[in-house]
This record gives C-alpha cells, structure tokens and sequence, in this order.
C-alpha cells in the first residue's frame, strides 16, 4: 500500500462531519490493507507512531525538502524509515536524524509531507482516534464492537488486535484475556457534585471510599515475580521496591491489584501529589530517592486473584476477595450504603466525605457494589465528589511571561476534549503557577512546540493539567462557547494521557451557571 492512500483517508475523514462516515472510511482502508501493513495503518490512521515518541521535532520539519512529483513511497518503506529514526541514539544523533527525516520527506509528495509533519508531531486531528478506529476495525472484521473493545482493554493494542482478527477472524478476540503480568487499562470515575446526589444517581448499594491523592498503579504478582504499572501501562516496578515488597509478602498468588501509591508526612498528613510524582518519576538513585520518601500502597480494587480473572464480579465480590489477600492496613478506608433512600445513611456518608477531606484526602470515590469492573473506560458505576470543582484539560499553547516571568512559558491555552478527538479552547490561566511550576512547564512544552512567533507557543496537545474553577460562564471569546470563571493551574498531570482530559460536554454542562461574559468594559 503507498503512504498516499493514507495521506488521502486522513484527509477525507477529517473533512467528513459525521461519525458513521469517519467510521467507514477507515473501514475500508483497513479492509484492504495486507495483514503485515494493518497494524502500521491502524496506529498512522489513529494518530500515534508504532515506534512511539522518535525525538523529531519542529526544528527538523519547519523546511522540508522539495516533495516528490509523484507517489511512490510505500507503507513498508515508511514504517522502515521510522524505525530507523527511533534507534538513532548517541553523539550525532540530532543531526542524524534531521539526514534521516529530510530523506524521507524527500520521497514523499506534498499530501505526503503533510500527513507525515502530523503523524511526527502529533497532530493527525482527523477524528480518527481510539474510539473510531475501534469501530472501523470491527466493522473491517465483521466483529462486534464490545468484542473488539474489551480485547483492546485487556491487550492494551488496537493495532494488535486488529492483527489477530483480520488473520483469525472474530474467534481471536476469545484469545485476549486478562494475564498476569500483563497491565490492562485502568477503570475511571465520572463526577458527582456531592456524594447523596452520587449515591442517589447509582441508585443501588455503593461503597465510599477515600479518594487518595496518589499515584495510580496497577499491581501483578506471579509467583516471585512483581510487576508494577501506571495508568498509562509503564513499568515502574524497579522505582518502587517497596510496593514490590508489599506485594510479595501477600499471602495470595496470581493476583492483579488495583491502587495509589501515597506518602504521608511526619503529622501523618499525605503528601502532596507532586513530591510523590517526583519520588515514583526518579530513574537514578532509588535507594536515596527512597530514603528521602518512603511511599506506600493503598489498594482498592482486584482484578485477578489466585490466577483467576474477577474483572466481571460485581464490586462487593470483588472487594471480599481484596479483603482476603491484602491486609486492613493496605486496603482503602470505606464505609457502605446499603439503601440509596436511607437518610440515616446517607448522613453517615456525607460525614466520611468530611472526615476524609479533615484526614488530607481529595474527596471520595462512590461505587456502585453490583457493577463489574469495566476496564479503560470512564464508566458511571464509578462517581468522584471532590469539595472543589476541577477539570483535567489540555495545553494547546502557552504565551511567553514577562516581569519575572520573563523567559518562561506562562498564560496556559486551555482545551477540552470534543467528540471527535480534537480539543476545542475554552479559555487562558497563569493563575496558581509557583515558580517551580513554571520552569517545569517551559521544558516540557519546549519539547511539545510546534510553533512559536515569538509571543505564543503552539504546542501539541499531550499536556494535561489540573484546573481549578468557580464556575462556567458563556462567553464568545472562544470556540467552546464558555469559559472558566477564576481558572487556575492546580497541577500539571504528566501521569495522564490526552484522552483522559474532560470532554467539553461536561465543561458546558458546569458545577453552576454564571452571568454571560460581557467581555472588557
């Protein structure tokens, strides 16, 4: 297949308004693509690289050689130009790759050089992202698209699965079950504004759990050996030896657990997020870092146990099996409403909320007891009631400071996810940005600018940060159609993936309603 079949389908679908015909577009470039391209086509068409990030840039793509006169360029030549980037390594290497980009693009046409500056920065906005592809490789299959995607949840690869059913057929997707020691994606929590309106919504019996402010891991034991996974699926067993020999000394084999990891301080007080995202984001010299922060697990959730699979146990199943394999002291504090009309119990529930924010913690976790656990998706089983409202958007772009903050990346461009994929600005902050924050941000958007006209940096949209607010107002500044009122940066959350960040319908629908926005007087 020529990469100018792609370059021509991610434009279509970009252009294409509706999801069905997105849908099908792809659906039929992945039905006619040889088993050996399908997995290249599904990643170039859903937005990401096979080799994942290969240290190309801006600076390497902002002048391209003259394109070719004519489309000859492979999908095979292609994937093997790019897997010649990402090995480049060593003194030189910059250089080498900018030889190494500027072939490539020499070979392409201009469609071509276009789709490929995209697919390097990140920047294939076509709609065509996870939640498409799934359904277009399930219709290329003839599969059911549930099928497809809990194989998807329990592998962590769409293009692998798309793989196993175009050679197997609808049956491979019977072969994707949950290992051990293999990472599946994370369950997640929609929001509730307090937890009676949370208890009131699941309407069934629900556990409260403290909502830790930690980080999230994914737990494997398989015998001797531990494995420890974020939420994003990296392996960060070799930071956190001390959560592997939490793990080891269970009296439990074959297990699959599902937790934070907190600190807490000399008062017993937790620790804020951002010294433990330093301690777990440390590579070098573990033995100091833990010394200097001592972390601990908390679980709340199992998905395997003795080998057995429990992601379909309903949640008081499944956390009777927690209590057996991991002691009181590593499992979350909880309290159960047992009748969503009880006022009594609900009272007691409204205290833990109060306790746990008194003890240090985010808020609480509401938890339907009769639901299975739904890997990767933000399901409505699962409802968070945080005392502030938040939002986890994306960094578009950042405007340079000045004053102080001269020579830093301050006022963050905000976004909210869209339907299709892409992310849509609702509004600027600098609010609440410490000095540390700042030159952390600098870097690490550095690393993410497309452009930069010397007032505002264009970034790509990888970024998520925690933004605090008083509450939505309209506002025709923006293409949102609203804004944050009082928006300021709680955190960045380099743990999250773009995908993760709050789809602009729940922004729209906001905690309040607010006057309109007049704009300057």
């Amino acid at each position: 297949m020529l990469l100018a079949r792609l370059a021509e389908v991610s434009r279509d679908v970009a252009a294409a308004s509706a999801r069905s015909r997105k849908t099908a577009l792809l659906a039929e470039v992945f039905a006619d693509a040889a088993p050996e391209e399908l997995g290249p086509v599904v990643s170039y068409l859903s937005g990401r690289l096979p080799q994942g990030r290969i240290g190309v840039g801006w600076s390497t793509l902002k002048d391209p050689p003259p394109p070719a006169a004519s489309a000859a360029l492979t999908l095979a030549e292609t994937d093997a130009a790019l897997t010649a980037l990402a090995r480049v390594a060593g003194a030189g290497a910059q250089g080498e790759r900018r030889r190494l980009a500027r072939a490539l693009l020499a070979a392409a046409t201009a469609p071509e050089q276009h789709f490929l500056t995209g697919l390097l920065l990140g920047e294939v906005r076509q709609g065509a992202l996870d939640a498409i592809a799934l359904e277009a490789v399930a219709r290329a299959a003839g599969a059911a698209p549930a099928a497809v995607r809990r194989a998807v949840m329990l592998d962590g690869s769409l293009p692998r699965v798309a793989a196993a059913v175009r050679a197997d057929g609808p049956a491979a997707l019977d072969r994707f079950r949950l290992r051990v020691g293999t990472p599946v994606l994370p369950m997640l929590a929609h929001t509730a504004a307090s937890v009676t309106e949370a208890v009131r919504t699941l309407d069934t019996a629900c556990s409260v759990e403290e909502k830790l402010d930690g980080i999230r891991v994914q737990v494997h034991r398989d015998g001797a050996e531990v494995r420890i996974h974020t939420r994003s699926l990296d392996d960060i067993t070799d930071r956190l030896p001390e959560v592997a020999a939490v793990a080891r000394a269970l009296a439990g084999d074959g297990f699959v657990l599902d937790g934070e990891v907190i600190a807490v301080d000399r008062n017993g007080r937790p620790v804020a997020f951002q010294e433990i995202a330093a301690r777990v984001g440390s590579r070098t010299d573990v033995a100091t870092a833990r010394a200097a922060l001592p972390v601990t697990p908390v679980f709340f959730d199992v998905l395997a146990a003795d080998g057995a699979d429990t992601l379909d146990l309903p949640g008081d199943e499944r956390h009777a099996a927690l209590a057996r394999l991991v002691p009181e002291e590593f499992r979350v504090r909880r309290t159960v409403v047992t009748d969503p009309a009880d006022g009594a119990q609900l009272a007691a529930a409204e205290d833990f909320l109060t306790r746990s924010l008194a003890r240090g913690q985010e808020g609480v976790l509401v938890k339907a007891l009769d639901a299975p656990y739904v890997a990767g998706r933000r399901g409505r089983a699962w409802l968070k009631v945080k005392p502030v409202h938040t939002l986890d958007l994306v960094v578009v772009a950042a405007e340079w400071g000045h004053g102080r903050r001269t020579g830093l990346l301050s006022n963050l461009h905000l976004a909210a996810r869209a339907a299709d994929g892409s992310f849509v600005m609702l509004g600027k902050t600098f609010k609440g940005l410490t000095d540390e924050m700042l030159r952390w941000q600098t870097r690490r958007l550095g690393e993410l600018a497309v452009s930069d006209d010397g007032f505002t940096v264009r970034v790509r949209p990888e970024l998520v940060v925690e933004i605090a607010y008083d509450g939505v107002q309209r506002s025709s500044r923006y293409p949102a159609g609203v804004t944050l009122r009082f928006a300021r940066v709680v955190r960045h959350r380099p743990d999250k993936q773009p995908g993760e960040a709050d789809a602009i319908e729940q922004v729209s629908a906001g905690p309040s309603p607010a006057p309109p926005d007049r704009g300057p007087v």
